[in-house]
């Protein structure tokens, strides 16, 4: 027994280490340029910045993690993981909660509530699981670990710490994602430089623990992304030939939705497309069939926020749950 239990925490061990590695020669190197720029470009001191990364711990599972994101599963196995009945449920909650501040929200931004409120449910459950990875590992990992994207992690780390400095977030201490997306909403460092807003004018934009914050940043996202109040997101449709061209034609809205209806095909339901409006046509695996939707400018505008198709359908679908089902409850009462 005594064997095994040493077997045991000697496995342990060594998957801890296999996790969390030490700095290569050439990537303290490269902390000391990186640093060097840094108090360059933004006064930073250099020794400091280097220091700060030399403290952090390269994660294999980060690499990992990054290397098979959700978003490459086929649709009829990525949507069961954000259509569940208690991320629904979470979602009436969180709306009924915050329910005159998403009002004012709405009504300054031009955005939806439910949309609002689908976003904070996809990416964090409404607050439960905003990430457990200290930011300062995700980015110096990704950013000196991971040649792939080094690029866009040298810049996010950055970002991260001019904004460790604009906003007091302790570097140490910040968790996040795999990929250093930060609090309810997951914005990574520039999102958050950028588009964060100070709601509840305390004179911070705090978007782990301010609702108010967290809202405002999600709507101001989309309005400075082109949101249109009031307009269709995405309209299921049915039917037609040879759609594989429109398809590949590419996530932005470049097809007029009369050109894409002369080929035979036909909403599903009673909604009638604006014939003029510029669509994408959005092909997903459903598993014993595809299914095909218009992806109208507003659900261009969603793939803003994640690149990514199946991520916008989850969400307007999520949304459209969360409003029926508050509705539903609402005449219950």
């Amino acid at each position: 027994m005594m064997r095994l239990t040493l077997q045991l925490l000697f496995f342990s061990t060594l998957a801890l280490a296999t996790q969390a590695c030490a700095h290569n020669p050439t990537q303290i190197a490269d902390f000391r340029e990186f640093a060097v720029e840094m108090e360059r470009k933004h006064g930073f001191t250099a020794d400091e910045i280097e220091g700060l990364l030399s403290a952090t711990k390269f994660r294999d599972d980060i690499i990992a993690a990054i290397t098979r994101p959700a978003e490459s599963k086929a649709w009829h196995e990525y949507r069961p993981i954000f259509l569940k009945p208690d991320r629904i449920q979470g979602g009436v909650e969180f709306w009924q909660e915050n329910e005159p501040l998403l009002d004012a929200v709405s009504q300054q931004y031009g955005v939806s509530p439910e949309i609002i409120v689908a976003i904070i449910g996809v990416e964090t459950r409404y607050g439960r699981h905003t990430g457990r990875y200290r930011v300062i590992d995700s980015l110096t990992t990704l950013a000196f670990g991971y040649p792939k994207r080094a690029k866009f992690f040298r810049r996010e780390l950055e970002e991260f710490l001019l904004l460790s400095r604009e906003e007091q977030v302790d570097t140490d201490s910040a968790m996040g994602s795999y990929a250093g997306a930060m609090g309810k909403p997951q914005f990574i460092s520039s999102s958050y430089r950028q588009y964060a807003v100070d709601h509840d004018g305390d004179g911070r934009r705090d978007l782990w623990n301010s609702d108010a914050d967290i809202i405002a940043s999600v709507a101001n996202y989309f309005k400075i992304h082109g949101w249109k109040t009031n307009q269709p997101v995405t309209l299921r449709v049915e039917g037609g030939k040879q759609l594989q061209r429109f398809v590949e034609a590419g996530m932005k809205p470049s097809i007029k939705v009369e050109k894409i209806l002369a080929n035979g095909v036909r909403p599903v339901g009673d909604a009638s497309p604006n014939p003029q409006a510029l669509t994408s046509l959005v092909k997903l695996d459903a598993g014993m069939q595809d299914e095909y939707w218009l992806g109208l400018h507003n659900f261009y505008v969603i793939t803003r926020y994640n690149h990514s198709n199946l991520y916008a359908m989850a969400a307007y679908q999520l949304s459209q749950e969360i409003r029926s089902a508050k509705q539903a409850a609402e005449v219950a009462r």
